[in-house]
């Protein structure tokens, strides 16, 4: 489901071309001239994110922010300004904005803030940040496949689900870490308590630190209230740790403080607070080797890793493929209200034969795309993205450089999820930032 975003800005030129860039970054963008006009839309609609000009028509921006925070504590504000200077963007902080950009000088920040903020808007309205309380639990029984792989990975979360123990995932980006996360949590003894989950990857050192363990008022400019951490909102329940080799190795020796003791400290606090809460965490990369090259804490490592689990890659499972694209056909048949019910065997085989660098949110992705094309109640070979239908796509004569290679596929994922950028670094792995390196490098 596309994430709502609510434009307010009188420039027409200026807000209808970024809503295009939104809407190319799979967001769903309504827009708004003045502050009159964007109340109305909010109190018509439920946004997210609010992007506002600081110099409107009939009010200012910062002064908005205010209102909306008042009335939609859950919808993030990112305030745009054409002269920024320091008392606005100090006051704009003080009355809950996200972020004040400067227009022109800061637009290539615009995409990656704008995922942060969306990402801590839809943290928030799923209940206690993240908590699946209210939510259609996640349980073993919904996850599909019945691969020995999947199976055994399956059978040691059951094993651990009802202990204390904390659990190290680890697998490829894709391949339902986050699944198997919740899972876990709603067979276990927590599972009336809150769930929180945490993007080590999608956040700076500075904002997973204030996340994660909170800050007290007065902390650093902009903290204005105390602030419960996730840790908090996870006592006695659980906190997922999604990304955990990202995290700040200063940070880690926080963490491992709670793991070992269960205490921690607020930022801008001396006192430490205990706290109750079993610790999950994820990764697609090689912890033992990140501990032995110094890059990840090798004692937060064996606490992490108490008990591990490795979630196998699609390309490990492909006789699961059949009873996932009948899943994701019949959730994007309802989804978009058609009528499809079956795929043809030409298109499962293309399926097969495809090198899954994604997993399953690549799988995901394809069937999406698929349901949105066909024209009939058959998924059709046609419907597949350029690569898929041709063998010797991921092969050439002569040797290719590394810097070629990785051009090459970076240009696939990009043509594959239609130029979004977000689900593109997703799919690699890589952090939006990276990404966006990337493509000046390659001139993508």
């Amino acid at each position: 489901m596309k994430t709502a975003v609510l434009i307010i800005d009188d420039e027409v030129k200026l807000r209808s071309l970024l809503a295009r860039l939104l809407q190319l970054e799979d967001y769903e963008v309504s827009e708004a001239g003045d502050c009159q006009s964007g109340l109305k839309k909010l109190a018509q609609q439920d946004f997210p994110v609010v992007l506002c000009d600081v110099k409107l028509p009939d009010g200012n921006g910062v002064e908005l922010t205010a209102e909306i925070k008042q009335k939609y504590p859950l919808t993030e504000v990112i305030l745009l300004t054409a002269y920024g200077n320091i008392p606005d963007g100090v006051k704009a902080i003080k009355n809950g904005a996200f972020d004040y950009l400067v227009k022109g000088d800061d637009n290539n920040r615009i995409i990656t803030l704008l995922a942060q903020a969306t990402e801590k808007a839809l943290r928030q309205r799923s209940g206690s940040r993240m908590s699946v309380q209210g939510k259609i639990p996640t349980d073993f029984q919904n996850i599909i496949g019945r691969s020995p792989a999947i199976q055994k990975a399956i059978e040691l979360a059951e094993k651990v689900a009802p202990t204390n123990a904390s659990i190290l995932l680890t697998g490829e980006t894709g391949t339902g870490k986050d699944v198997f996360a919740q899972a876990i949590h709603q067979a276990s003894m927590r599972k009336d308590k809150a769930f929180v989950a945490l993007n080590c990857a999608a956040l700076s050192r500075e904002i997973i630190e204030s996340e994660l363990f909170g800050h007290k008022a007065g902390a650093f400019t902009g903290a204005i209230k105390d602030k419960k951490g996730l840790l908090e909102e996870a006592h006695e329940g659980t906190l997922f740790l999604d990304e955990i080799g990202e995290m700040p190795l200063d940070l880690q020796t926080k963490l491992l403080r709670v793991l070992e003791n269960g205490e921690f400290l607020k930022v801008g606090q001396t006192k430490t607070q205990k706290v109750d809460v079993r610790i999950i965490a994820a990764t697609n990369r090689n912890m033992e080797q990140e501990s032995n090259n110094g890059q990840f804490r090798m004692d937060l490592y064996y606490r992490l890793a108490t008990f591990a689990i490795h979630l196998p890659s699609l390309n490990e499972r492909l006789e699961d493929i059949p009873s996932l694209v009948q899943h994701f056909m019949e959730q994007f048949s309802q989804k978009l209200n058609k009528k499809i019910s079956r795929a043809h065997p030409e298109f499962l085989k293309a399926l097969h034969q495809h090198q899954w660098r994604g997993n399953i949110r690549e799988l995901r992705n394809t069937i999406e795309r698929a349901c949105i094309l066909s024209e009939t109640s058959q998924l059709e070979s046609d419907s597949l993205p350029w690569d898929f239908l041709q063998p010797s796509s991921n092969t050439t004569s002569g040797i290719l450089s590394l810097r070629e290679v990785e051009k090459r596929h970076i240009s696939r994922m990009l043509e594959h999820t239609h130029g979004n950028k977000t689900q593109t670094a997703e799919l690699l792995g890589i952090g939006l930032t990276t990404l966006y390196a990337k493509i000046k490098e390659y001139q993508l």
